[in-house]
């Protein structure tokens, strides 16, 4: 396999295309008035809630929901036991803009100059935060280990993969799902002038990810722009 060029700068021809994530692509008209359904409760709300007050079939509304959860425009939750039977789930809006990717992306770019340029040790500080960024996202899309349950590592690199998918890096895996490329890079600029931060925090997103599914992280890799049209991860494989 091909390898970067010594400073983690991409070659000619080598990394991935700019991309962006499922959130600021555009929605459907009915996804979209289901996320302003969402916006417009006081309070997060179950899905025969959603069923009533939209109207639509309660199989569309639930796909329409989980696509919000996956793109990061909703997350559920589940509601405190009040009796028999298994709590019901709820939803609402988190407040993301399907707008501002392109802030986002400007944001996260000064950010990974200042701490390239103020950090002792930039990739390790923002393998961290990437870490904690990946449990979050993971946490916010159900990822729950049952206690007394044991993980399920390639379920977990599947739930994993859907993530950089809706994180919009176009993610191509093998038959395991161990060997990844991801082909689009939502921040490809900003990870072409500072591949130690950019490029860590993606490293760490993806170990907080497979943390929090409760797949055991170590052995997990990021290669930055290391061969034709993409970077190349390579996923743990075992329970936690």
């Amino acid at each position: 396999m091909e390898t970067p060029a010594a400073d983690g700068r991409p070659r000619d021809g080598y990394g991935p295309r700019p991309g962006v994530g499922r959130s600021s692509r555009r929605l459907s008209p009915s996804r979209s008035a289901l996320l302003d359904l969402l916006r417009s409760q006081d309070e997060p709300v179950t899905l025969a809630a959603l069923v009533s007050a939209s109207g639509l079939h309660p199989n569309t509304v639930r796909e329409h929901v989980e696509a919000l959860v996956r793109a990061g425009l909703a997350r559920r939750r589940t509601s405190t036991p009040s009796g028999p039977g298994r709590p019901a789930r709820l939803y609402e809006a988190t407040g993301v803009d399907v707008a501002r990717t392109p802030e986002y992306a400007g944001l996260a770019a000064t950010l990974a100059a200042s701490l390239h340029r103020t950090s002792p040790s930039p990739t390790e500080d923002a393998v961290d935060a990437g870490r904690e960024w990946g449990h979050r996202l993971a946490e916010e899309r159900g990822a729950t280990v049952a206690a007394g349950q044991a993980p399920d590592p390639a379920a977990a690199r599947r739930e994993v993969v859907a993530l950089l998918d809706d994180l919009g890096f176009d993610p191509e895996p093998d038959a395991e799902h161990v060997a990844v490329r991801l082909t689009c890079c939502p921040l490809l600029d900003a990870a072409q002038q500072w591949p130690d931060v950019v490029c860590g925090v993606h490293l760490g997103l993806t170990r907080g990810a497979l943390e929090a599914q409760g797949a055991d992280p170590e052995g997990t890799e990021l290669l930055p722009f290391s061969e034709p049209g993409a970077c190349r991860l390579q996923l743990a494989h075992r329970a936690r």
